[in-house]
């Protein structure tokens, strides 16, 4: 589906994982989708129509529900999910978001160490402390464990 996009010109971003298979006694490391079906582009409200039609049955548009006008993703929300998801840190872990359910965390900046820079909210996730970067609405993943010592609460 990818290429298929790039065919049409768009910016594409698709968080993947990478998963650690033995192919004939052979270590082998691949990447897979790390959220099946989910797809993100940069485009204007036209491109992102264009698309909808193009990849009915394929892809659905996330779009907001009173308007439904397709989704804008802030640049910085962008931006912070990609720099989590880059990593390819082993214990990122992915989960569909209720928007709700992070709010009530703190909001805090990661100030050293793999996700440095990061922003999101701390959440209790098998008793560890982690912070959950959202994508508002859609998706959400969860870091690995981060110390105290390096977060920062936002105002």
């Amino acid at each position: 589906m990818s290429a298929d996009l790039k065919n049409i010109s768009l910016d594409c971003f698709y968080p993947v994982k990478v998963e650690s298979k033995n192919r004939r006694g052979k270590k082998v490391f691949v990447k897979k989708p790390a959220v099946n079906s989910l797809l993100f582009f940069k485009g204007t409200t036209e491109e992102a129509q264009q698309v909808q039609r193009e990849f009915e049955g394929r892809a659905m548009l996330y779009t907001y529900r009173l308007s439904r006008q397709p989704a804008i993703i802030p640049d910085r929300e962008m931006q912070i999910f990609r720099m989590v998801t880059d990593t390819n840190a082993p214990d990122l872990e992915y989960m569909d978001i209720d928007a709700q359910t992070f709010k009530t965390g703190q909001h805090v900046r990661v100030t050293g160490g793999l996700f440095q820079g990061a922003e999101g909210y701390i959440k209790r996730i098998r008793g560890d402390k982690r912070l959950i970067v959202a994508i508002e609405g859609i998706v959400a993943v969860a870091t690995s464990y981060i110390p105290s010592c390096f977060l920062e609460k936002i105002e």
